[in-house]
């Protein structure tokens, strides 16, 4: 514990240095350095990247309260070192009470942000049901021991950072109708903490140690869930006891492809991202990159015209497979159809997202994302979610975690396609206990039968185009992982019908000539926040890097 602390005052008070690290026995990279301290240390005491993914899961809980989560859910992506692979899904699902109408008025009209905030907005949570079953599975070293570093944090505080000061400061001045978010970084003072004090978290160790001792029955049974259904019931929720009990994670198959050498290992539906990111990538497969150089016209553009054709087919037919079993997931993912959506790129002029088809916005940044190599090569890519920035900012006072607002990840008009990016599509439309689609992308591309680039990011919408460049970045490009982090990122997702683009990444001339070609562009500060480890085998060492953008993140290892 004195080592974490430590950790967080040198982060404190030290320029975050962003270029990419090597270590030899194993890594992590995480967007919180103590997390990221905290799953080093499991693996430095003999666990393996599933241990260390759960402690550093459990760790952001309380570090990184932003995204990382009990009250949430998510995707792991686990492959070992001799090439076998799994995913586990522990998205979060719709209350058994929850309607496809559940959002509209008695015309049918939409009521406004009802989705997405309130507590109609929650959806049952799945991290921990998640985790405890890799472990169950998967994990080596005891599941109290994983959980002890994240109560130690919680119960003897760690201090707070400049991201965390300010969060505390914004929730002080501007959440007078919400008192619990209001007291959520003050210590139960009503006084926000600054930056280098010591933020205690009794309630949510209090849960932590239920999780520690009673497995995920800690969580979905007993005390915790009494008074979990309780604080919905008393404040017009629809989530029970008998929601939380029938929750369950489910270990799924990858969804798998190929570039060149390159084996794709990622997550399939209910996340939309491992199969969207193969669509793409196959259609890289059928370009000469020596005629379309990284940054210019060219490959900003045929960047664009790919992801528009890959969120369209997003958004016509991908769902939760539990409720959607006749997906075209195969069919998506083939050579043959990517050959079939790159036929129709004209060069020259921009397509048109064509409003009665499909599209989706993007979404909120409170996701996080972690990546994870032992010393024996096995990998853990894990992607987990609130949706917005501390979710719904809504929590039982007793129990100290925040709860998501993932029910606004559903299509909440059922039938309804504009120009504006609301999708009604049927696989997507609110069911009990569905889990919502999502773009969460957590990946990993083999080389040789074995895990080369551990990689995923938050985003929303963005994360699955943030995944594909990256990837391309290092494999097409040659590029240092910290480099392909950092280096420009654009995002189109067929409707809005516009670039997104990161400031000052785009020459004034590439984005004339765009324009031109009838792409209509708009900047945003950051796409994504990438954490990545690449296992270079022939040297023996691992090297990773956080995304700069990430002022809390870091890479541990040793």
């Amino acid at each position: 514990m004195k080592k974490l602390l430590l950790v967080a005052l040198l982060a404190l008070f030290t320029s975050s240095i962003n270029a990419q690290v090597y270590y030899q026995n194993g890594m992590v990279a995480s967007d919180n350095m103590i997390a990221s301290e905290v799953g080093s240390e499991i693996l430095q005491q003999g666990g393996n990247a599933i241990d260390a993914s759960i402690a550093t899961a459990f760790a952001l809980a309380v570090v990184h309260p932003q995204a990382g989560n009990i009250g949430g859910g998510g995707f792991l992506v686990y492959m070992d070192s001799e090439g076998e692979s799994t995913t586990f899904d522990f998205r979060e699902k719709a209350p058994l009470a929850a309607t496809k109408t559940m959002y509209l008025d008695e015309d049918g009209n939409y009521i406004s942000r009802s989705n997405n905030t309130g507590f109609l907005s929650v959806g049952v949570p799945g991290t921990v049901a998640g985790l405890w079953d890799a472990h169950q599975k998967y994990g080596s070293l005891p599941w109290a021991d994983l959980l002890q570093p994240a109560i130690e944090l919680a119960e003897d505080g760690f201090p707070l950072s400049f991201t965390l000061a300010q969060h505390a400061k914004n929730f002080s001045e501007n959440s007078t109708d919400n008192e619990f978010i209001r007291n959520f970084l003050t210590n139960g003072t009503g006084v926000p903490l600054k930056m280098g004090e010591i933020w205690k978290q009794p309630e949510l160790a209090y849960v932590l140690k239920k999780i520690r001792d009673e497995g995920q029955d800690g969580f979905y049974k007993g005390e915790v869930a009494e008074k979990l259904a309780s604080y919905m019931a008393e404040n017009g929720g629809i989530i029970t006891m008998e929601d939380l009990a029938k929750y369950n994670s489910v270990e799924r198959a990858p969804v798998t492809g190929t570039y060149k050498e390159y084996d794709i290992i990622s997550m399939g539906p209910p996340s939309s991202g491992g199969a969207t990111l193969i669509q793409m990538m196959n259609m890289m497969e059928l370009v000469d990159f020596e005629e379309m150089p990284f940054n210019s016209t060219k490959y900003v553009h045929f960047m664009a015209e790919s992801m528009r054709r890959g969120y369209a087919d997003r958004a016509e037919y991908l769902g939760d497979p539990d409720f959607n079993p006749e997906m075209p997931v195969d069919r998506l993912t083939s050579k043959e159809h990517a050959q079939q959506r790159f036929s129709n790129i004209d060069w020259e002029q921009a397509s048109v997202s064509d409003s009665s088809k499909f599209g989706q916005l993007y979404d909120g940044q409170s996701t996080t994302h972690f990546s994870v190599i032992d010393k024996d090569g096995n990998a853990v890519s894990l992607t987990y979610t609130l949706e917005f920035s501390y979710g719904s900012r809504l929590g039982s006072p007793e129990l100290g975690f925040i709860l998501n607002n993932e029910m606004g990840d559903f299509n909440a008009i059922p039938g309804e396609t504009n120009r504006s990016g609301r999708i009604g599509t049927l696989p997507n439309q609110i069911e009990p206990e569905k889990r919502m689609l999502s773009s969460m992308s957590p990946t990993i591309i083999a080389k040789d039968g074995k895990p080369y680039f551990v990689i995923g990011t938050p985003g929303g919408r963005t994360i699955i185009n943030t995944t594909f460049q990256t990837v391309l970045k290092v494999i097409e490009f040659d590029m240092r992982v910290d480099h392909a982090i950092e280096s420009m990122k654009v995002h189109h997702q067929w409707l809005p019908d516009r670039i997104l683009y990161e400031p000052n990444t785009l020459s004034p001339d590439t984005k004339a000539a765009l324009e031109a070609m009838g792409h209509t562009l708009v900047p945003r500060s950051s796409l994504g926040r990438m954490m990545g480890i690449i296992w270079d085998q022939e040297n023996g060492v691992f090297i990773g890097a956080s995304d700069s953008s990430s002022p809390d993140g870091g890479v541990a290892g040793f």
